[in-house]
Order: C-alpha cells, then structure tokens, then sequence
C-alpha cells in the first residue's frame, strides 16, 4: 500500500507540477487583489481536481469501451509520460503538463483564468489525465489501492492549491533555478516509472513470447 501511495504521489507530483502551477499563477494573477487571487485559486483547484477524479472513476471504462487492453493502457501511458518526463529533465516547455506560448498569451487576456488555462490544462492537463488513468488501472481490481491512488491524486491538487496561496513567495524563493532543479529531480524519477510502465505493459501483451 505504501509503494502505491509513493508511485502515485511521485507520478501525480510530476505530471501536475505544483511548483510550476504556483510560479505561474504568481505571474498571471499579479495585478489581482488577493481575494480575487484566493478565489481564482478556489476555483481552478476545484474544477481541475473533479476533471481528474472523473477521469479516476470513468477513463479507463472510456478507454476499455474503444477496445483498449490494459497492456496497450500501460504501454501507451508510459511513453507518454516518458515524453514527458524527457521535457522536465531538460527543463522544456512540455505541452502535456504546461501551457503552449499561444495558450499563455491568451490566459493574459482573460480576467478568470480558474477554467483556462488553471484547471485545465494546468491541474488536469493531458499528462495528469492519463497518469491516473494508468494508476488506477494498475491499482484494480484491489479497490483499496484505487482509493489510495484517488485521495493521493486529490492530495496534490491540494498541495497544489495551497502552494497558489503564497505563490509569490514560492517564486521568490526557488527562482527560475530552483523550479528547474526540482523539476529535473522529479523528471528523472518519472522517467524510471514511465519505463517501469512500458516494461509491464510488453510484458503482459504477449507480444514477447
């Protein structure tokens, strides 16, 4: 039960990025006052946290309905977050957990940023989505671990959340290094995870005799 909870946590920290949500909500909120700030985050933190639970509870019944194996689930997630996990040991802009330069560009024009871009794709972006559908498929049929990979991934959106409330001195603190530091630390990390996934996957297709 503990290596779920360390296995979701790591891949749900990754994916989300709460650090890099934190510094980004620093900068687009900056000329907002800080109960508009408090209730953006509100906001963002409880629509991107539903996404993702939605998706916990019904993607994999989605994926399953289209004729998607769990082996070809676990295959695919990994490289997706393997893709992903290449772009934060590099410190690159990353479409599947981070806004594109066209989508910043429009999140500054907007007053309400809470549904575009914070809860999604910010929170419930393409990697996250796909993470917890992985994790949930590799927790079942055991409904205790689906329950722990759930109540980690909402524990994030929250440390996600609470991070957004002294945003400004979160990006203060760590800067642009630190951010990067961090992100390559928890990249590497995934990067392992993200092989484990596919080595799983191969192995129960079939495909390797």
């Amino acid at each position: 039960m503990l290596e779920t909870a360390l296995v979701a946590f790591t891949t749900m920290f990754a994916t989300i990025g709460p650090v890099d949500i934190a510094v980004l909500f620093a900068t687009l909120t900056a000329t907002q006052p800080p109960a508009q700030r408090r209730q953006t985050a509100i906001k963002g933190s409880l629509i991107g946290g539903g996404l993702l639970l939605l998706f916990a509870l019904f993607g994999e019944v989605v994926l399953f309905s289209f004729g998607i194996t769990l082996p070809a689930l676990r295959t695919a997630g990994g490289i997706l977050l393997l893709l992903i996990a290449i772009d934060m040991v590099f410190a690159r802009s990353s479409g599947g957990i981070t806004t594109t330069r066209e989508e910043n560009a429009e999140a500054r024009a907007r007053e309400d940023i809470s549904v575009f871009p914070l809860a999604t794709p910010l929170i419930a972006g393409p990697g996250a989505i796909g993470a917890v559908i992985l994790l949930v498929a590799n927790a079942r049929p055991d409904w205790l671990k689906v329950i722990v990979v759930i109540g980690v991934t909402l524990a994030v959106v929250l440390l996600t959340f609470l991070l957004m409330l002294i945003a400004g001195q979160v990006s203060r603190r760590l800067g642009v290094t630190g951010v990067h530091v961090l992100a390559r630390v928890m990249g590497i990390v995934l990067a392992a995870l993200a092989v484990q996934f596919v080595f799983d996957g191969l192995a129960n297709s079939g495909l390797l005799g």
